[in-house]
Order: structure tokens, then C-alpha cells, then sequence
């Protein structure tokens, strides 16, 4: 078990790892709604696992989510069937790849919980707005990353329309396709049982497509969430203890120091606009060998590119 945890702990550590640390997160809520499940049936007190899970997902009735205003975020990390985690993640795994190579870990963040959200409010105004679904939204509450997914797949297939994954019977299919076909499902369910998770899906789909649009006229929606994920990781990380030492400083060292106060660091270097000789090597490569032959780096400067034409 020790095993295990340092596993997680590890994966957590990594920097640029978030599409493995969002998978583990929904896991470790499902891992633990199950053993709480489990714990409490046997001890002939349901009650209380119930209580667990209305803290966690989000309900129809707008007075009920006024007072677990929370559940619009943790909604979208839970999960209590064994298949719907199991769909759910390998859809975000699959789609979630090409978003991490293409853009990066960060705007793979800003897909999932924005998507995840406007599903949530999507789900929540129709069941307070719409009188068909506002009929029937008593006790009716909602979890499962499905919202979150749909938008993160939404997105990359905005990004990579012709794209093609190989599935099993039918070989190399467009994730357009595949992404259109999920849209239809969920329209096609959104009257069903299950509407409000269908609801969540064509809110995260809404989220995705003009996620994508956005940031290739230069405007990243997902710059709040980011600057939240900062503030984070600063109050959180360790702080170096403070060495202090005294030299002579030559001339050299204080042009080096001016050059990095300006921002021309090693570091910024792999943030700035490829040139024409790099987006051409980029293209021929694409051409001889297809996208799946790009490294990460080609991949996100032929999208930096992109924004500049």
C-alpha cells in the first residue's frame, strides 16, 4: 500500500503531468465513495453515505445548490458506477493527450474545469428556467465528468478536426466524427433519463469549441484558472532557505543579470514565435510523415504560429 501511495505522490510531484493528476484525482474520489459505500451498508447506516455524496454533487433545485454552491466544482470529480469513471477517463485520456501535446498542460486544465462548470450551470438553468425540465427536477442531483470530458474532446477535435484515431472494427476514424457522433447521442438522450448528464455534455461541448476559437484569436479563457493553480502552487510549495554570500561582481555578470531582468532567459525561449525557416521544417515534416511524427515542442509552436497568421 505504501507502494502505492508514493506512486501517487510522485505523479503529483511532476511538473507539466495533468492529465495523469486529473485521472488520479476522479480515481481517488471514486476509490473512496466505494469503500465508504461498502462501510456503511455493512454497518446498516446508508444515511450517512448519502450525506457523503449530497456534499459532492450538484442538485437541480436552485435553493439546494445556494447552500452547496461548492458541488458547481466537485460534481465533475465524482463518480460512483464502475463503467462511468472507466468511459469517462479513457475519453479524457484519449482526447486529453492531443490537447497536453498541442497546447500544453495548462490549457488542459482550463478545458476540464471550464467545460466542467458550464455544464453545471447548463444543467442548472434549465432545470430552474425550462418548465419541462423544471417539473421534474425535484430530487434530481448530478455527478460525473462528463461535462469535463465532452469539453476537453470538443476542444481538441476544434483543434485537430482531421485527426484520426484507430478504433476497433472500423480502423483509422476523424475525431470530428467521433466528437459529432457523441454531440447527437447526447441530444438525442437530453429528453431521457439521465437529462441532466446529457445537459452537462452539450455545456462542456459549448465550453470546448469556443475555448479553442478564443485562443486562436489570442484570448485564453482559462487565464482565471491558472492564476488560481499559481496561487496554489505558491502558498503550497516549500520555500528554499535563504543563502546569502557577497562577491565581487565583474562586468560580465552584470550584463548577464540586466539581459535576465529583461526576460531573454534561456527559460523564455521555448515561449517565443517560431520563425518561418522552423514552421516550414515543421510543415515539410508533417507532410512526409503525418502529425503523429510531431514532438511536443513542433506541435505547440505550429499552434503559436497558427495565432499569428
Amino acid at each position: 500500500m505504501s507502494g502505492l501511495l508514493d506512486d501517487f505522490r510522485s505523479e503529483f510531484s511532476k511538473p507539466n503531468n495533468t492529465l495523469a493528476q486529473l485521472i488520479l484525482v476522479n480515481v481517488v474520489v471514486f476509490l473512496t465513495l466505494l469503500i465508504l459505500y461498502l462501510v456503511f451498508t455493512v454497518s446498516e447506516s446508508p444515511a450517512y453515505y448519502s450525506k457523503v455524496v449530497e456534499q459532492l454533487t450538484i442538485p437541480a433545485n436552485a435553493a439546494d445548490f445556494i447552500r452547496r454552491p461548492w458541488t458547481l466544482i466537485t460534481y465533475f470529480f465524482t463518480h460512483e458506477k464502475p463503467f462511468h469513471i472507466l468511459f469517462n477517463m479513457l475519453g479524457l485520456y484519449w482526447f486529453g493527450r492531443l490537447v497536453d501535446e498541442y497546447l500544453g498542460a495548462r490549457r488542459l486544465l482550463g478545458l476540464y474545469v471550464l467545460g466542467g462548470i458550464a455544464g453545471g450551470l447548463l444543467y442548472l438553468a434549465m432545470f430552474n428556467l425550462v418548465p419541462y425540465f423544471v417539473q421534474r427536477s425535484g430530487g434530481v442531483y448530478m455527478l460525473g465528468s462528463s461535462g469535463a470530458f465532452f469539453s476537453v474532446a470538443v476542444g481538441a477535435a476544434t483543434l485537430l478536426p482531421n485527426y484520426s484515431f484507430h478504433l476497433l472494427f472500423f480502423g483509422p476514424v476523424r475525431i470530428k466524427y467521433i466528437v459529432f457522433f457523441l454531440i447527437v447521442l447526447s441530444l438525442a438522450n437530453s429528453l431521457g433519463p439521465n437529462s441532466g448528464g446529457e445537459l452537462a455534455h452539450l455545456g462542456g461541448a459549448v465550453m470546448g469549441f469556443f475555448f479553442i476559437k478564443l485562443l486562436q484569436n489570442g484570448t485564453d479563457l482559462g487565464r482565471p484558472i491558472y492564476w488560481l493553480m499559481d496561487g496554489w502552487q505558491t502558498l503550497t510549495r516549500p520555500k528554499p532557505a535563504i543563502k546569502v554570500s557577497y562577491r565581487q561582481r565583474s562586468n560580465a555578470n552584470a550584463n548577464a543579470n540586466t539581459y535576465a531582468a529583461a526576460g531573454a532567459s534561456p527559460g523564455n525561449a521555448s515561449v517565443s514565435m517560431p520563425d518561418q525557416d522552423e514552421i516550414d521544417a515543421i510543415l515539410d515534416k508533417i507532410s512526409r510523415s503525418g502529425y503523429e511524427s510531431l514532438s511536443r515542442e513542433e506541435k505547440q509552436k505550429l499552434f503559436r504560429a497558427s495565432q499569428r497568421s
